[in-house]
């Protein structure tokens, strides 16, 4: 059992477990009853995403130095009880069952799920190695 950090939408991994979508949006131009049928998620938890300003900046950070600003800013908002509280959630349902969470990005390196990846760890979660 362990939680995953994967990229939405790419297929599924064996024993991947419930699929759970941390990003503002849902995909475009894909109908809710298929999320699930083409790997996107099963389930949507928009309050582990960035907010809205958050995601803008992460997507415009061209220096180390904007990326830093990012993750600072990010880490500070799921530092907020509901945030924290979700995070628990997820660290203790890794010890219990296989989950996945993700975003769209292409580069784990520049998108929130590396920041995720620390924070669930950080709570206590089983985290796959990337």
């Amino acid at each position: 059992m362990a939680v995953r950090i994967v990229r939405l939408g790419e297929p599924r991994e064996q024993g991947e477990g419930l699929r759970i979508g941390t990003v503002r949006r849902p995909p475009r131009g894909v109908p809710r009853t298929e999320f699930a049928a083409r790997d996107f998620y099963d389930t949507w938890l928009p309050e582990l995403a960035p907010s809205q300003e958050l995601v803008t900046r992460a997507l415009h950070a061209e220096t180390e130095r904007e990326w830093s600003a990012f993750v600072r800013d990010y880490r500070k908002e799921m530092a907020a009880p509901q945030a924290r509280h979700l995070l628990e959630l997820v660290a203790a349902l890794s010890h219990q069952t296989g989950v996945a969470v993700g975003c769209y990005c292409e580069d784990e390196a520049r998108c929130h799920r590396s920041v995720l990846r620390e924070l669930l760890a950080e709570h206590g979660a089983d985290v796959t190695p990337a």
